[in-house]
């Protein structure tokens, strides 16, 4: 804890030496000191008459945020000739109305010219206001805030440069806020072509290049320059292919191509870049974003220092391989063109790839093993998360032999009708199958989950952007590269496509305009936090695995204790391994329930007692804390129900709707249960741990929906399709159709085109 004036407040490790900006965003979170440029379109009114009230309080909370982490923040701001306009107005048209009534003698006002106003005595007008306003609010926060005015002079004299860096460093020390603005009551008009004479030389022509000058002046680490565009475009915003431009570099400016000036303010976007460049090579880092979005503006401040993707960032450091949207425009174009291969070439692809599974087994044990010791030597990752992160012959041969299954399955997956209609004379209608488009698959610690995921899209011609956990970083590497080969053969190597760069899962989820569908596999956690993240994209999957065995009283002793060993103990650390064990009341203190209790001690299965089955116990296993609980251990909650009725409610009321299971040798009772269970899976006499792409015989799956629309359960090539009508005709327009048209409707039914039997 730091305190000021007696208010502690929380602080963050900031420190870094100044010199050289950062690399990357998300290094952004390490600023220390931070320069906040307001630009005139975002502090004031769409009228320019006044000040935008509501967005500039949202500033003051997001800087007051930062300034009780225990960052250095300073404020150059526009506004004062806004805010002196809205006064001299107002005090003109009193002026006015009073001598009219005097000079008429009538109390009802014409229509009053308002003369042009000059642009320095509304800025002498404005700034006591614009400050008083800022100190109210910052007074919110218990936090000070002191204003500086400045002209070029002060930085073009020595002296004046002197007293103005130790003014700003001795606010700084005591906690207080700078708030900065060219003194446009007296500042001359910008000279001509004086502007970026070299690194130590600025022309302080407008609050841009004052934010840059300032921010090189006081070593500052980052500078957020806030406009009403969401960054700088390749092409004018507003234009058919204008894309907002991610990172931007020095040198790059060359292929930008600058629009007009905002409505407001002195500088447009080209000398906001110009500022930006300069600040950068003085060792500031630079982010240019939008403060007006209603949807963003509430955040857009702390959104860039946590290092997330907003507006455009400026980095001396260019990454060797593209970008991430780079990436997606290349798995779409890859993705067509694997669409359009015959489907005997996809399955080629498919099979090559399960070859070199087995063929360079050794080369991918090598590198599971270096994922494997870095991840035990850091202690990051828990026992069930290295099992999965293991890789061996045995899964590799799965693999293989699932990846084939894939290509056998495959032949008429893309472009299968599914329908066809006559719906006139010479007018057909056909439905077929097509790929999604692209998919965005997020997997933690499931290195064999890459080969599975890129077969089914290039199985069902879709492209694919695939973001791998860190702690897999080598075994990814190579089982990507590995993919790649298989997919050369035919020339779609761009289709699959591995993100390396330091990508934030939540800024993946972003790009709406490039991804159609998001397919996470791993935790609950991920899920839930993809879920959320992902505006305007649909997400595929579950977000927990609370799967049930249900013991019935007609249960058959032999096959319950081995259809619960084998859901529980398989592979616990599994989406679809027993969670709940629900057993009937009348089963308690028999020598099923007993042989139940003793085989799950021998395989150290830690107990956990639901509120009913405690209450039958005089000394009880820990009680659950909830009844909604994935363990993914060698643990479960065991409850008491009266029957299968009761079994179904609690099932719908505590579980996913992953997996659930009833063990009966009573068919009308198992039927019962079959039917209403609303789970995407629901087995009798069956382990949990069938729920699986594979097992299904569906070659591999990129996860278990449970979701009701699209496609639910283990998801294969199937779950990846959608479908388009095509429509043949031969001059048929709409009007022959009317009520005196000459055409009718016929709509029948036409028998579908002879499946491949292979």
């Amino acid at each position: 804890l730091r305190c000021w004036s007696n208010i502690p407040f929380l602080t963050v490790p900031l420190s870094r030496a100044h010199g050289k900006s950062f690399a990357h965003r998300s290094e952004l979170k390490h600023a220390k000191r931070i320069v906040v440029k307001l630009g005139s379109a975002v502090v004031t009114r769409g009228d320019e008459c006044g000040l935008a009230l509501g967005r500039l309080a949202s500033i003051v909370e997001q800087v007051s945020m930062l300034q009780n982490q225990g960052r250095e923040m300073m404020i150059v701001t526009s506004g004062a000739v806004a805010f002196g306009k809205q006064r001299l107005r107002h005090e003109i048209l009193l002026s006015q109305s009073v001598r009219q009534a005097l000079h008429s003698g009538q109390s009802q006002l014409k229509d009053m010219a308002i003369p042009v106003l000059e642009a320095r005595a509304c800025a002498a007008a404005g700034q006591s206001g614009l400050m008083a306003l800022y100190e109210a609010m910052f007074t919110q926060y218990s936090i000070c805030a002191a204003q500086i005015l400045v002209t070029n002079l002060d930085f073009h004299d020595e002296q004046k440069r002197r007293n103005l860096n130790g003014t700003l460093h001795e606010l700084l020390r005591m906690n207080i806020v700078p708030i900065i603005n060219t003194n446009d009551a007296v500042v001359p008009p910008p000279e001509p072509n004086s502007d970026l004479q070299g690194v130590n030389v600025i022309s302080v022509k407008d609050n841009d290049s004052l934010a840059a000058r300032l921010a090189v002046e006081m070593k500052t680490d980052l500078l957020i320059v806030l406009s009403d565009v969401e960054g700088l475009f390749d092409s004018p915003p507003g234009s058919d292919d204008a894309k907002l431009i991610d990172i931007f570099y020095p040198g790059d400016q060359q292929s930008v191509t600058f629009g007009t000036k905002s409505r407001v303010g002195m500088g447009g976007m080209e000398a906001k870049v110009k500022a930006a460049l300069w600040a950068l090579q003085g060792g500031t880092s630079v982010v240019i974003a939008n403060g007006t979005h209603p949807k963003i503006s509430g955040h857009v401040i702390t959104d860039i220092v946590e290092g997330k993707k907003v507006g455009t960032f400026f980095s001396e450091v260019k990454p060797a391989g593209p970008t991430v949207e780079q990436q997606a425009e290349m798995a779409r174009a890859g993705g067509r063109t694997l669409a359009a291969l015959q489907p005997e070439q996809r399955a080629e692809i498919i099979y090559r790839l399960a070859d070199l599974l087995t063929d360079q087994r050794d080369e991918i044990l090598l590198a599971n093993k270096k994922d494997l010791e870095e991840a035990e030597n850091k202690g990051i990752l828990a026992l069930p998360l290295l099992k999965r992160l293991s890789l061996s012959t045995s899964k590799l041969n799965s693999l293989a032999i699932g990846l084939r299954q894939i290509a056998a399955s495959s032949q008429d997956s893309v472009g299968r009708v599914l329908r066809r209609t006559r719906i006139a004379k010479a007018l057909h209608l056909e439905q077929v199958t097509v790929p999604i488009g692209v998919l965005l698959v997020i997997f933690e610690s499931r290195p064999d989950c890459l080969p599975q995921v890129s077969a089914l899209a290039i199985a069902s011609g879709n492209g694919l952007l695939l973001k791998g956990g860190k702690e897999a970083a080598h075994s990814n590497q190579i089982l990507h590269h590995l993919t790649q080969e298989a997919l050369s053969i035919h020339g779609v190597k761009d289709a699959v496509q591995l993100v390396n760069t330091r990508e934030e899962v939540e800024d993946l989820c972003r790009l709406d305009k490039l991804i159609d569908l998001i397919i996470p596999r791993g935790s609950s956690q991920l899920v839930r936090n993809i879920q959320k993240a992902a505006k305007g994209i649909p997400v595929m999957g579950h977000s927990e695995g609370i799967c049930h065995v249900y013991v019935d009283t007609d249960a058959s002793v032999e096959k319950v204790t081995r259809i619960i060993r084998d859901s529980k103990c398989e592979y616990p650390a599994a989406c679809n391994a027993l969670e709940t064990l629900l057993i009937h009341r009348d089963l308690l203190r028999t020598p099923l329930f007993d042989q139940i209790i003793d085989m799950l001690r021998v395989e150290q299965v830690k107990i956990h007692a639901g509120p009913k089955f405690a209450s039958y116990l005089t000394f009880s296993p820990s009680e659950v804390k909830s009844l909604r609980t994935e363990y993914g251990d060698l643990e479960c909650c065991i409850e008491v129900v009266d029957g299968v009725q009761e079994a179904v409610e609690h099932i719908h009321k505590y579980g996913s709707s992953h997996t659930d299971v009833i063990i009966t040798e009573n068919e009308q009772t198992a039927e019962f249960f079959l039917q209403h269970v609303d789970s995407a899976c629901v087995f009798w006499n069956a382990s949990t741990r069938f729920s699986d792409g594979y097992r299904f015989g569906l070659g591999a799956e990129v996860g278990i929906s449970t979701s009701r629309i699209h496609a639910r359960g283990p998801v294969g090539i199937e779950g990846l399709l959608t479908t388009k009508w095509l429509l043949r005709g031969d001059n048929h327009v709409v009007s022959d159709f009317s009520e005196h048209g000459s055409m009718k409707y016929l709509h029948e039914s036409l028998p579908l085109p002879q499946r491949n039997a292979n």
